[in-house]
């Protein structure tokens, strides 16, 4: 029997679970077993951390594994552990409202990098099922036809290459089908109120992937069923799921509006010979689009051309120009360039890939001669890729095969064999690009190494010596990722976040504070002055931790006077919040008087400085990179001069006066102050005048006593009043009774829209029932009478 007939007469059951656990299954083993063939965590010795993995989406489900089970510093609204305090609301809503986040505390906190491992890999293999199980709801087919192209979707190269160490971006990989598949109901009529919760799941658990896939969404729905009552559904079921989810998306939005700008980049189209290498497994580039997916998928899309239908390839087209194509490129990334790779959206296009190839294999395997110009379609242009760096050996050979493959199908004469071969390239094809694509990011990329027996160490020296809220413990100078205050449980400066706060970056950046990532990634301050302005009372240094000078309480209040207005020197703009001179300049010859400490400052330098047998280096190249105020040691040396870059500032620190100073601000400090996990209550000395402040980022949102909170040179302040006993302030996240205002509405709309659909069901029901009652009381019937 010849396997188009097979195919042709075992459609897909309605209900069937095989294609989802197949695309699965397939998509489980090809991951891992790149990873393995790679020797990558967790399967071998090299690190899988790479880029934002490490330095940002590990410590933040850190941070949501200590609020799990009830260790964080702050809550749902408010985090006191980064930042010297920041809005915790828009970075849960970026990075940690996937259904598959809380997922982390199930494993112990010292294997978080082994949980988000399974939970990327569970997100991919949920991606390939739910392709899986749309494709036969939107046309039926052959189940393990649904199967195979479910596990290519989840397996292409945007998954395994690009959003493998994004794994936020994965909720959007998952959404794309499960939009369809509301589609799918929009069309039929059918499901009204689960469309709008699943668009709202998708949503808010990742939006900014979740915008592309409803884009991508609306597109299929357009072309399989353009008419305007059905589009009309559509749009009404996208706007109640996403107002639905209003009160996660209007805080992030608002976040984001208040985040230190990055960088503004133009859109450049990728080189035509890099593009048609991208479609082969095995290839890797940070700013051109992943590509690749199953070979066999491209080649039956093609086919249609050569059956006449031209609907799906011409969708396929406009979609892959659009992400050539500048205008188009800003629409798909919300009209705005990425600071990172440029092409986010590509998961829509393998998506959109694999429905024309579902529309080519639907009613049958296509015919010898179409497959064959299907293969020609995909293969000639590939030849372009003979100029381009990016192709590899490896990468030919798979492609080939896979062409070789598909073209030979028809002949293979029983099903399942047809099936078990597709599946073994398609598993071999995904493998060695996983694996290649691990290798790659290790060479191009900063890495981060796995959690360690010393970095348990670490954590458990500097718990016993929190202190919180009496004072912040600071995880140290020398950091392993931008976010170890999340990750090692202390109460620190440094912080990274698409959404950092523009008035944090440059409050700390006129303190003297290092940055990377242009100003989003700000790095620990080890200076004697800030740890006294923010309450560090304890911080790792030099592998221990030790005890930091007096430090002022987290709230103080400051005399009657202006607040203070920053200039260009660092050491300056510490003595005007502190409130004091503490900071001498060096004498002619350079050189700091014997006993104080010598500080530097040269924010664009990278290189070395030195005083005597001691010498630090430094890295800036502003915008990217910035130096922090550094010490160069205790003068004891008298004349000594340090050796310093050109234009850098040197200041010498006398600690006797930084004593007093904290002396004298301590004893107007209030009486006592209760930390919350959305503000704080603070209970002030008879007398108190002047302005209360909390050393904290004046960021939007914080409100005392019913008022919006005001700015001390950065920080959250409160002028006092005369006779004021208590201050009360609280943090709502801007947007935060929007949203929720905005979900009760769309939650009142979506009930009425129920209600209403239902009731215009029902008539016939009734009446058929009145008529039943109808005749059930006017009994039997008579019977005629005879002649």
């Amino acid at each position: 029997m010849k396997i188009r007939k097979i195919w042709k007469n075992r459609p897909v059951a309605g209900g069937t679970g095989r294609a989802p656990a197949l695309a699965g299954l397939l998509t489980v083993l090809a991951v891992c077993a790149g990873d393995a063939v790679a020797d990558t965590f967790p399967f071998g010795s090299h690190r899988r951390s790479v880029n934002d993995l490490g330095n940002e989406y590990l410590p933040f489900h850190a941070h949501l594994w200590d609020l799990l089970h009830g260790r964080a510093d702050g809550g749902l609204l408010l985090n006191w552990q980064s930042g010297w305090g920041t809005s915790f609301l828009p970075d849960l809503g970026t990075y940690l409202t996937s259904p598959f986040a809380p997922l982390v505390a199930l494993a112990p906190r010292a294997d978080l990098a082994y949980a988000l491992y399974a939970i990327t890999v569970l997100k991919m293999a949920a991606a390939a099922a739910a392709m899986a199980f749309t494709l036969p709801r939107m046309r039926p087919g052959v189940w393990w036809g649904a199967g195979l192209l479910g596990s290519a979707y989840g397996l292409c190269g945007w998954a395994v290459l690009e959003a493998v160490y994004n794994p936020m971006w994965m909720d959007g990989l998952i959404a794309f089908p499960l939009l369809c598949l509301v589609g799918v109901w929009v069309r039929e009529g059918r499901r009204p109120l689960l469309g709008p919760l699943v668009v709202a799941v998708c949503w808010t658990a990742n939006f900014y992937t979740a915008y592309m896939a409803t884009l991508g969404a609306a597109l299929v729905l357009l072309v399989t069923a353009p008419r305007w009552r059905v589009l009309l559904r559509g749009a009404v079921t996208v706007l109640v799921g996403v107002g639905l989810a209003a009160p996660v998306l209007v805080p992030v939005f608002l976040g984001t509006r208040q985040a230190f700008p990055g960088v503004v980049r133009d859109f450049t189209a990728a080189d035509g010979a890099d593009l048609a290498a991208r479609l082969m497994p095995a290839t890797y580039g940070f700013s051109t689009p992943a590509l690749f997916v199953f070979t066999a998928v491209p080649v039956l899309a093609a086919s249609l051309l050569f059956r006449r239908r031209w609907l799906w390839p011409a969708v396929v087209a406009g979609v892959a120009l659009s992400l050539q194509w500048g205008p188009t490129h800003l629409v798909w990334h919300c009209f705005a360039t990425p600071n990172g790779s440029p092409y986010r959206q590509t998961f829509v296009l393998t998506g959109v890939l694999v429905l024309a190839a579902w529309a080519a294999i639907a009613d049958g395997l296509p015919d010898r001669r179409s497959l064959l110009g299907g293969a020609a379609v995909v293969g000639l242009p590939a030849l372009a890729a003979l100029g381009s760096d990016e192709a590899t050996p490896w990468g030919w050979a798979l492609f080939a095969a896979g062409l070789a493959v598909v073209v030979a199908v028809p002949s293979v004469r029983r099903g399942r064999l047809a099936a078990l071969l597709l599946a073994a390239v398609l598993v071999a094809q995904a493998s060695a690009t996983t694996a290649w694509g691990d290798k790659e990011r290790l060479a191009r990329l900063d890495d981060y190494p796995v959690w360690s027996a010393a970095d348990g160490r670490r954590t458990a020296a500097l718990a016993e010596a929190d202190g919180w809220p009496a004072y912040r413990t600071d995880s140290g100078r020398t950091q392993r990722t931008g976010n170890e205050p999340m990750m090692l449980g202390t109460q620190g400066g440094s912080y990274y976040s698409s959404l950092t706060p523009d008035v944090l970056t440059r409050t700390m950046a006129a303190l003297g504070v290092g940055w990377t990532s242009r100003g989003r990634n700000l790095q620990s301050l080890d200076n004697p002055v800030t740890d006294a302005l923010f309450a560090v009372g304890a911080r790792w240094r030099d592998g221990t931790v030790v005890r930091t000078g007096p430090a002022l309480p987290l709230v103080t209040v400051r005399p009657p006077g202006p607040a203070p207005v920053y200039g260009r020197s660092p050491f300056r703009n510490q003595e005007l919040l502190l409130g004091a001179r503490v900071y001498e300049p060096p004498a002619a010859d350079g050189a700091c008087r014997s006993g104080t400490e010598v500080f530097l400052s040269a924010p664009d330098f990278t290189g070395r400085a030195r005083l005597g047998d001691r010498t630090v280096k430094l890295r800036g190249q502003l915008p990217k990179w910035r130096a922090t105020v550094t010490s160069l040691g205790v003068q004891k040396v008298p004349g000594l001069r340090p050796e310093v870059p050109p234009k850098a500032e040197v200041a010498c620190l006398d600690h006797t006066r930084l004593r007093a100073a904290v002396t004298a601000l301590r004893a107007t400090a209030p009486a006592s102050v209760r930390v919350t996990d959305t503000g704080f209550r603070a209970v002030l000395r008879p007398g108190a005048t002047g302005t209360l402040v909390l050393s904290s980022p004046a960021i939007e949102g914080w409100r005392c006593d019913g008022r919006p909170a005001a700015s001390y040179g950065g920080l959250v302040a409160v002028p006092l009043t005369a006779g004021q006993r208590q201050v009360d302030c609280t943090f709502r996240p801007p947007g935060l009774r929007a949203g929720l205002g905005t979900g009760a509405a769309a939650l009142l709309a979506l009930a009425g829209w129920v209600a209403v659909l239902r009731t215009r069901r029902r008539p016939a029901v009734p009446v058929a029932r009145a008529a039943e009652d109808a005749a059930a009381a006017a009994g039997p019937p008579v019977p005629a009478a005879r002649p």
